[in-house]
């Protein structure tokens, strides 16, 4: 699965891209949820690598825990990220994430334990890495499990406390 606003940093083209070679090894859907100014060049794509059957997208949607409840991974290949919220929300589904290496993403994703982490446009190790969680059941359930146990800890009840000593810090010091 992939959720965003289909501009170009969130190379949506990739994860079509790094499905493809996913589903030569591992039977199975990408579910593409979101719109935006890239969705007829990956609608385009999709159609040129003869994945039409494959690959639905799902426009805007309103219930996306729902979604994100039946996803196995969550591919997020992005060239700028801040933070990541959306992968913040897969994982909170339980499901691992594959992300590129910017921003946010490797403090939210730890490598080898929630997800896996590649170079913005690696998309044959983003492939591999999925084949590897999608292939192995037990170890795609650990990290399902350290994905959920991540998420926790960026729960409003852990993060809010943090946030307030900080300000304080910062107020005690002046």
């Amino acid at each position: 699965m992939h959720t965003s606003n289909f501009r170009p940093l969130k190379r949506v083209q990739d994860v079509v891209k790094i499905f493809s070679e996913v589903y030569k090894k591992v039977p199975s859907k990408l579910l593409l949820i979101g719109d935006g100014p890239e969705r007829s060049d990956t609608e385009r794509l999709v159609r040129e690598m003869e994945l039409t059957e494959k690959v639905i997208f799902m426009g805007k949607q309103d219930a996306l825990v729902e979604l994100l409840s039946i996803a196995d991974l969550f591919i997020m290949p992005s060239q700028s990220e801040s933070f990541g919220l959306s992968a913040l929300e897969a994982m909170s589904c339980g499901v691992p994430v594959i992300s590129s290496s910017i921003g946010g993403l490797p403090e939210l994703n730890v490598h080898g334990e929630s997800g896996y982490i590649a170079e913005i446009g690696d998309v044959e190790r983003m492939a591999k890495y999925a084949i590897d969680l999608l292939s192995n059941e037990k170890k795609y359930q650990l990290f399902a499990k350290h994905a959920r146990e991540r998420a926790e800890e960026f729960s409003e009840d852990r993060i809010v406390p943090k946030y307030e000593a900080y300000y304080e810090k910062i107020i005690n010091e002046k």
